[in-house]
């Protein structure tokens, strides 16, 4: 199954996928493209930005343009829902359910929900509606699409929130995080520290520590370096640049601090890591 919507003028594409084809799978390797995949039915193993994810049954798997995935050409149980900026960031939506929302603000790992039976109820409708739209052709068929996406995304960020303890928070203190998660995305490449953040959400770095503390798994440290890290990562594994000009376009004056900053968070050199791969 592979249903596209492309809106040729706008530059907008909405895709319903099963990667059963060729064409399927090399929507894995375009730039730009969102992803939310859905593992159907028993398991799947995928490699994003070079480690290894086990999608278990009827969990939901969401990706920026910026992940690498990996994953068996044959698979059965995987049917993905892939968008643009285009199609869908440019539009006006709430906070927490746009491109920059809880879902996509960026993150060294892909988050992951899991759908109990009245979620996959709802999934299962929710896919059934996108295959009857993508199969009207005329000129509402986006908007119909957009929103189709949006109340998916509202239902998969209420899931997020209940699984990752935050829907108890009020609306300012989710924000505080998805915030903080958007700053460090924005400038990880040159703040590494904490009170480079806290400085930008006009806070001190000990209020914000303490709120992480009591209210994610994460410490703001943490996140930070574990962003740096991915993104090294990935600039190894896809990238011909060398360990010196790594560390230059990761805020590093000296490679021998990158270098140490790297085997510290991820137990080998750069080198070796490369190697390794």
């Amino acid at each position: 199954m592979k249903l596209d919507h492309h809106n040729i003028k706008a530059g907008g594409r909405f895709i319903v996928t099963s990667f059963q084809c060729g064409t399927s799978l090399q929507l894995l390797q375009e730039k730009g493209l969102y992803k939310i995949i859905w593992c159907t039915e028993g398991e799947e193993r995928l490699i994003i930005d070079g480690y290894e994810v086990v999608l278990k049954n009827n969990q939901v798997l969401f990706c920026i343009p910026e992940n690498r995935i990996v994953f068996p050409e044959h698979t059965k149980t995987l049917i993905a829902f892939i968008f643009n900026r285009e199609f869908y960031c440019i539009q006006h939506n709430d906070a927490e359910v746009s491109c920059m929302g809880l879902l996509f603000y960026g993150s060294s790992t892909a988050p992951v929900i899991e759908l109990n039976e009245k979620d996959q109820r709802s999934f299962n409708a929710m896919l059934v509606l996108f295959q009857e739209e993508l199969a009207t052709k005329d000129h509402i068929q986006g908007e119909m699409l957009r929103t189709l996406l949006k109340r998916m995304l509202i239902t998969s960020t209420r899931l997020i929130k209940l699984q990752t303890n935050q829907a108890n928070l009020s609306v300012k203190q989710v924000e505080l995080i998805r915030k903080f998660n958007i700053l460090v995305e924005q400038y990880f490449k040159e703040k590494h520290q904490v009170v480079d953040y806290a400085d930008l959400l006009f806070k001190s770095p000990k209020t914000l520590s303490n709120f992480f503390k009591k209210h994610s798994a994460n410490s703001p440290l943490k996140i930070i370096n574990e962003r740096i890290a991915a993104e090294a990562k990935r600039l190894l594994l896809y990238s011909d640049k060398s360990v010196e000009e790594i560390s230059y376009e990761l805020g590093y004056n000296e490679p021998s601090h990158f270098s140490k900053f790297f085997k510290t968070q991820v137990g080998v050199s750069p080198m070796l890591f490369r190697k390794q791969e």
